[in-house]
C-alpha cells in the first residue's frame, strides 16, 4: 500500500506523527501543495518556507525518498495525484486555524484524508473546564495543560530510510532568498534548540526580557513551520527541568515551558472562538473610537516615531523579519494605547513582515496588549516606552544598534533625547504624539459604555 504524506506546517522528519502514520501504510509519497491562499503571505515567510522545503527535500533524498511539489487548490491537486498513483490514504498533521479547518473539511468530503494530531502537545478540544467549556484565562488553562503531561508519548526518531515507490512528477520550488539570520530547516532548528537548552535556558527567566541580550531561544520561526515540533520543544523544557541544579536553573526551564503553553493557549482560543480573527474577543471593546492617523501609522511602521525603543524595534522588524517579544509588547502598546490606532492595523503589519507570523499567536499577542482579549481587566495596562527602554535596554545598546542616529548619545539620554533638550540630526526632535493615558482610558470607557446601552 502507498500513502501520501501531505506536508503543511510540519517540515521535519523527527517526531512527525503524520509521517509515522503514513509509513505504517507502507510506501510514502511526501507532498507539499503550494496553495494560492499563501500568495498573500509575507514574502519573507514564503522565502523561509521554500528554503525549509529545500532542506527537507535534501533530508528525504538522503533516505531514498523524494519531495513532490504541486501548485494549486489542495483538493484539486490531491484528486489529480490520487488518479496518477495507487494511493490508499492521505495523512496530514491537523491544523487549527479557521482557514485550515475549512480546507481540510473540503478535502475530507471527497478524498481519504486522515488527520493526525501533532502541531500541538494538547489538542485544543481536550483541555477544557469541568463544564466542558474552553478556558479563556491563561493560568487555569496552563494548570490543566500541565496536568495532562504525564500521558504524552515519547518522541519518535526520524526514519532512516523510506520504502521504494514510483514517484509522480514534481514541479520546481520557486526561487527564494535565504535569511542569513534564520537559516531554514530542521537541522538548524535542532541545533538552536540544543544550544538554547545547553547554554541559555538556565538564565532564561532573568534574560528573556532584555532587549540587549541574546536571552531568548529564537525558535519561533521554526515552530511556526514545524521545522521543530511543539512536542520536541516541550520535551526539551522538561529535560531541562529534570536536570536543573537548584531553583535558579529550574526557574528558566519553568518559564520557557510557560511561554510554550501560551502558544497553545492562543491556538485553542482561535480554535474555539474563530471570531477573534476578525475582531475583539471582549465584545464590550469592539467599537473603541480610534484616532487611526495614517501618517502616524506610517511613521510607526518605518521606525520614525521619535520614541527610541519603539523605533529600534520597528527597524529590527523591517530589516530582519523578527522582533524580541518584549519589544513586540512595547511597540504594540505605543501604537494602540498611545497613538490610538486600531490593533488590527498593527496585527496585519506584523503578519506582513514576521518570519514567525502565526495567526493564533499574533492575534493573541495583539489582543492581549490592546486589552481586547482574554485578560479579565487589562485595558488600563499602558506601557511607558521610556521606562521600558531603561529597564530592558539599560545601557542603550539595543537602541544604538537599530537607530544609528542615536549611537553617539550616552545612556542617560538615549531613551528620551528630547528630555535632555537634545536635537539629533536626522531623527525626530520629539515623539510624534504626546502620551496621555487619560485620553486612552476615556476611549476605552466610551466603548464599554456604548456596548452597555
Amino acid at each position: 500500500m502507498t500513502a501520501i504524506w501531505w506536508i503543511r506546517r510540519d517540515l521535519r522528519l523527527t517526531d512527525n506523527l503524520a509521517l509515522e502514520a503514513a509509513l505504517k501504510e507502507g510506501a510514502v509519497i511526501p507532498l507539499f501543495v503550494i496553495d494560492p491562499a499563501f500568495d498573500s503571505a509575507s514574502p519573507r515567510r514564503r522565502n523561509f518556507l521554500y528554503e525549509g522545503l529545500r532542506a527537507l527535500r535534501a533530508s528525504l533524498m538522503e533516505r531514498g525518498a523524494h519531495l513532490i511539489i504541486r501548485s494549486g487548490e489542495p483538493t484539486q491537486v490531491l484528486r489529480r495525484l490520487l488518479a496518477e498513483t495507487n494511493v490508499s490514504a492521505i495523512f496530514a498533521e491537523e491544523d487549527y486555524t479557521p482557514y485550515a479547518r475549512a480546507r481540510d473539511a473540503r478535502v475530507a468530503r471527497e478524498l481519504p484524508l486522515r488527520l493526525v494530531p501533532g502541531q500541538v502537545v494538547q489538542h485544543p478540544a481536550i483541555v477544557k473546564k469541568s463544564d466542558d467549556t474552553p478556558y479563556v484565562v491563561y493560568t487555569p488553562y496552563s494548570r490543566a495543560w500541565k496536568a495532562l503531561l504525564p500521558g504524552v508519548s515519547p518522541l519518535r526518531a526520524a526514519p532512516k530510510s523510506f520504502p521504494p515507490v514510483r514517484y509522480p512528477t514534481s514541479e520546481s520550488l520557486p526561487f527564494s532568498a535565504a535569511s542569513p539570520l534564520f537559516p531554514a530547516g530542521e537541522e538548524e532548528a535542532l541545533r538552536r534548540l540544543a544550544r538554547f537548552t545547553k547554554y541559555q535556558i538556565t538564565n532564561y527567566s532573568d534574560n528573556r526580557d532584555r532587549l540587549d541580550l541574546d536571552g531568548t531561544s529564537s525558535l519561533s520561526p521554526y515552530i511556526r513551520f514545524g521545522m521543530l515540533g511543539m512536542r520536541q520543544a516541550v520535551h526539551a523544557a522538561r529535560q531541562a527541568q529534570a536536570g536543573a541544579q537548584g531553583e535558579d536553573e529550574r526557574s528558566g526551564a519553568d518559564v520557557w515551558l510557560n511561554e510554550l503553553i501560551w502558544r497553545e493557549f492562543y491556538i485553542q482560543i482561535l480554535y474555539h472562538f474563530p471570531r477573534v480573527a476578525r475582531g475583539a474577543f471582549n465584545s464590550a471593546l469592539s467599537d473603541i473610537p480610534w484616532r487611526n492617523d495614517e501618517a502616524e501609522f506610517t511613521a510607526w511602521k518605518q521606525g520614525r516615531t521619535g520614541m527610541p525603543v519603539v523605533d529600534a524595534a520597528m527597524r529590527q522588524l523591517g530589516e530582519t523579519g523578527w522582533m524580541h517579544n518584549r519589544a513586540r509588547m512595547i511597540v504594540a502598546s505605543f501604537l494602540v494605547k498611545d497613538m490610538l490606532v486600531d490593533w488590527r492595523w498593527g496585527e496585519a503589519w506584523f503578519m506582513a513582515n514576521l518570519l514567525d507570523g502565526d495567526p493564533a499567536a499574533n492575534n493573541g499577542g495583539w489582543q492581549w496588549t490592546a486589552g481586547t482579549g482574554t485578560d479579565a481587566a487589562p485595558y488600563f495596562r499602558v506601557f511607558n516606552p521610556v521606562l521600558q527602554g531603561i529597564k530592558f535596554d539599560p545601557n542603550g545598546d539595543y537602541v544604538r544598534k537599530w537607530v544609528p542616529e542615536l549611537a553617539h548619545l550616552d545612556t542617560a539620554a538615549i531613551h528620551a533625547p528630547w528630555g535632555q533638550g537634545l536635537k539629533v540630526p536626522g531623527y525626530p526632535e520629539r515623539p510624534i504624539i504626546t502620551r496621555d493615558k487619560e485620553r486612552t482610558l476615556t476611549a476605552y470607557r466610551a466603548a464599554k459604555e456604548s456596548h452597555s446601552q
